[in-house]
């Protein structure tokens, strides 16, 4: 069975570097089994309504400015797959989730980044999904666990996003190498309710975790809620693993976590 898997995208420029946790992210695609297909949750696509891509061809969206030329030359040419989409959606159904089919959407960064770094050669059909901040994390895990079979299917689901991800708190252009300790303090808490599956305080981490509201400020929760719909993808076997983490920028978290292998 495929894992499901957590993975943070980090800032754009991820793209175009050669680090620790890009490294990291070229190795752990070449180690997992090839899928058949990819399910993407990308904290990029907000919907009040659950969207469901079904597209043949993507294009590569640059949903970022300001960034050097080089980024805005990476294409991804990811092609879909039409029978999973149609399987995810009678899935959906069949749980009572409502959703919507989208058939005109490229790849946001949120995808792409991830996807380029881990099966460079963009010759494993993906289907792109949205996540919807509004709802709670109990509804964001449902989803997930609505697709769960699936993994049996030989489909890697992924949830790209950031566990500490605060634009304001960020220092680019600093060489200041130190992590803040108010987001280590927030990953190590996280870590710890992940790996015990306590999904009662994970899912009321706004008020029990330490520094929650900088980790995860009220405006972008987008980032940090991928992980209930990873988890919730993995609810068969509630298994968790701490592959990578790793800090840039002062705070900004490039956590990789894997669900849902037996132990």
């Amino acid at each position: 069975m495929m894992p499901a898997l957590f993975v943070a995208h980090g800032a754009p420029l991820l793209a175009i570097q050669n680090n620790e946790y890009t490294q990291f992210l070229n190795s752990f695609g070449k180690e997992l089994p090839r899928p058949k297909a990819i399910i993407l949750f990308s904290a990029h696509w907000e919907s009040s309504l659950q969207q469901v891509s079904n597209v043949e061809d993507y294009r590569t969206i640059y949903d970022f400015g300001g960034f050097p030329e080089e980024l805005y030359r990476i294409q991804y040419p990811a092609k879909g797959n039409g029978t999973i989409a149609k399987e995810i959606t009678e899935l959906l159904t069949e749980q009572g989730v409502p959703f919507e089919v989208d058939s005109t959407r490229g790849l946001d960064h949120g995808a792409w980044v991830v996807l380029r770094l881990m099966y460079p050669d963009a010759d494993i059909p993906v289907i792109s999904m949205s996540v919807n901040p509004s709802l709670t994390p109990e509804e964001q895990y449902q989803i997930g666990r609505s697709l769960s079979t699936l993994r049996e299917k030989d489909v890697l689901i992924i949830a790209s996003g950031g566990t500490v991800h605060n634009l304001g708190a960020l220092r680019m252009v600093s060489n200041n190498q130190t992590v803040d300790q108010w987001a280590i303090d927030f990953d190590r808490w996280l870590e710890q309710h992940i790996t015990n599956w306590d999904l009662e305080s994970l899912f009321k981490y706004d008020s029990l975790a330490p520094n929650a509201k900088m980790a995860v400020p009220p405006y972008g929760n987008e980032h940090f809620i991928p992980i209930f719909y990873a988890m919730g993808a993995a609810d068969q076997v509630k298994s968790a693993k701490l592959l990578h983490r790793s800090y840039q920028y002062g705070n900004l978290s490039h956590s990789v976590w894997q669900f849902g292998e037996s132990k």
